[in-house]
């Protein structure tokens, strides 16, 4: 019998230290080997971390939500035919090699409840507040504070109390009936149903793809002066052109949605515009201008915002571009998009689809240089050579760079899509 220690093994790629996210054991569980233990989190995945050997699990040396630096001891597990639980003080350490990282491809990170005391937040939710010395379920009966304290004193206990205040309140006159033992009015303007006075509180630790996310938005914020460009875009010719193509082509090669379509304006507009399709490394002064099109995705997932990336864009077609939008949104959602599916973008395109306003300020993708934003299509009467018609009218929402990005060349840029998604015929030359 021995007492055996798993180590934060090495994951490569130069991490030096992880985030742990989730444990997949308890104290006094038996393990098998290769048995997955806890998932921890890097930049970009969230990696399983195996036992070596088998055993019962006598403590857990992490808590979820701590950074964990590379050869930190994480979990103690006694090995052998007569296992026994140690006291943490009595344990001897062995101290066998770094056991290999299994690299998950799962990125949405379901945070667990802790499953030992060793390994629970610090902060904890707290529970619900009541009122000082009120009798019990005063605090749910709405009522001003002096009528609360005369029922206080009077020792009533206010859910007793027929109401007949406003929005079911009670009142020093509904006390007074109270106390002489007068018939109870029936509450006026009560409403069906009155809410409770709770004042509880939920501490909810930020960790996991929350904190990542935490973290790349302020990074993003801090980093880069951003400056916002909204235009407006008439797609009456493009909705037009979708609901052709997906009538004639929907069942055999799938249908189109407006993102495919962006996406191809997108890439035409940076030919003449390299300066948008760019990342800036503002550690080393260099910016760096690509030809191929790795579009970001913001994608929405239960665990928070994710951004697999579309590779050479410029060489899908429609139904192609359509295809891979879903294929990645779905690997995103269900939690297995590969490390590298979501990494290396040099322009984001967000989106809300039917939940994007008439505009918003989209925060760049770091270290790229533009983020493009489709804001929801509205009809609209709008005056065309003197006559008022009713159009399909949507804005596009874009942030720059304004350190590499002059607002001249953003604006040319943004008319340019523009000119593309109102002469759709272009997008096909």
């Amino acid at each position: 019998m021995s007492i055996q220690n798993i180590k934060m093994p090495d994951i490569g790629e130069g991490i030096a230290e992880v985030e742990l996210v989730a444990w997949r054991v308890a104290v006094g569980e038996t393990v098998a080997e290769d048995q997955i233990v806890a998932d921890v989190m890097t930049d970009k995945a969230t990696v399983e971390i195996p036992s070596h050997v088998a055993g019962t699990v006598v403590s857990l040396d992490a808590a979820v939500g701590q950074v964990v630096p590379v050869g930190t001891p994480i979990i103690h597990i006694e090995t052998g035919a007569a296992q026994t639980q140690q006291a943490p003080e009595a344990i001897v350490s062995e101290a066998p090699k770094n056991p290999p990282a299994v690299v998950s491809p799962a990125t949405t990170v379901a945070v667990a409840a802790p499953l030992a005391p060793t390994s629970a937040p610090t902060a904890a939710a707290s529970a619900p507040t009541r009122v000082t010395d009120l009798p019990q379920g005063d605090a749910r009966v709405a009522a001003a504070p002096a009528v609360r304290l005369r029922a206080q004193a009077l020792g009533i206990d206010l859910s007793t109390v027929a109401a007949s205040g406003h929005a079911g309140q009670v009142t020093h006159a509904d006390l007074d009936r109270y106390l002489s033992g007068s018939p109870q009015p029936a509450a006026v303007n009560a409403p069906a149903q009155v809410f409770p006075a709770d004042e509880s509180t939920q501490t909810l630790p930020v960790i996991g793809l929350r904190r990542k996310i935490a973290q790349k938005m302020q990074d993003a914020k801090r980093r880069i002066p951003h400056f916002t460009y909204v235009e407006e875009v008439d797609v009456t010719e493009l909705e037009d052109l979708r609901a052709q193509l997906n009538a004639e082509h929907g069942k055999t090669r799938g249908r189109v949605t407006l993102l495919p379509l962006l996406i191809r304006a997108l890439v035409l507009a940076l030919r003449d515009h390299p300066e948008i399709n760019a990342r800036y490394d503002d550690d080393a002064a260099v910016v760096t201008r690509y030809t191929a099109v790795h579009l970001g995705l913001a994608t929405q997932t239960d665990g928070g915002l994710m951004v697999p990336v579309i590779r050479h864009a410029q060489t899908l077609d429609l139904w192609a571009c359509a295809a891979e939008i879903s294929r990645l949104a779905d690997a995103a959602r269900t939690g297995r998009a590969a490390r590298e599916e979501l990494s290396g973008s040099t322009i984001t395109v967000t989106s809300l689809g039917p939940l994007a306003g008439i505009a918003h300020t989209p925060v760049i993708n770091h270290p790229e240089v533009a983020i493009v934003g489709p804001n929801r299509i509205v009809e609209r009467a709008v005056v065309r050579s003197g006559r008022v018609e009713v159009r399909k009218m949507m804005n596009i929402s874009s942030s720059f760079d304004h350190r590499v990005v002059d607002g001249m060349n953003a604006a040319q840029f943004i008319q340019q899509l523009r000119a593309l998604l109102e002469c759709p015929a272009k997008l096909f030359l």
